[in-house]
């Protein structure tokens, strides 16, 4: 086989479901497509979360000799902390009318939480710029986090080319000046999940903030 194939399958497996066992977990963080017999599935493995998810059906029904696979999502990290939202909220109004961005990182050896600033490298009341931050060996992105100044929080076409190939949580605030609003979607190799809301933890801390 080809060299750079031999590097790619590597790198990104094809696994067949087994019909009688369980299938062999993934020795490290990466992805893999599963073969079943209900489909195609992506898993993604991550310190911090591990999903499947069903890429395609087949078209017609045959005799595929695999295993199912299910759709899932393990949070491996546990629920994150209200408190570095708030401390974003916080950042987010400090830095009105501009936009303004910051990670939440998980330190998969002490199992904290901690929040980020990222570096402006252009920003306003409309737009956002910034340099990825190079993390502490052994944390990783679980939420990215981007306010809106003033306007309503919302995904952009810009957000959506800048999440395309990620896996995290993606947080954007609006309406900075007061209690914000809230959008939340969870981003898995350009598969945007939004979510219906935000963990209610987070909801009545953010409105539990004196503005």
């Amino acid at each position: 086989m080809n060299p750079v194939d031999n590097v790619l399958q590597g790198s990104f497996p094809s696994v067949m479901v087994p019909t009688r066992e369980l299938v062999a977990p993934m020795s490290g963080p990466g992805e893999r497509l599963l073969i079943a017999s209900n489909g195609v599935f992506l898993e993604i493995d991550r310190p911090w979360i591990r999903l499947v998810r069903r890429l395609g059906s087949f078209d017609w029904h045959t005799p595929v000799p695999y295993g199912q696979a299910q759709e899932l999502t393990e949070l491996r990290c546990g629920a994150i902390p209200a408190v570095l939202v708030v401390e974003f909220a916080r950042l987010a109004r400090a830095a009105l009318p501009n936009e303004v961005g910051a990670w939440i990182v998980w330190d998969a050896v002490t199992g904290r939480f901690r929040m980020e600033r990222l570096a402006s490298l252009s920003h306003g009341p409309g737009h956002l710029h910034y340099e990825r931050p190079q993390l502490r060996e052994g944390e990783w992105l679980v939420v990215d986090c981007h306010s809106h100044g003033h306007g309503r929080a919302y995904f952009s076409s810009t957000d959506d080319r800048d999440d395309l190939h990620d896996v995290k949580l993606a947080l954007v605030l609006g309406n900075c000046d007061r209690t914000p609003s809230i959008a939340l979607r969870l981003c898995a190799k350009g598969r945007f999940e939004v979510q219906a809301g935000a963990p209610a933890h987070w909801l009545s801390a953010l409105a539990g903030e004196v503005v």
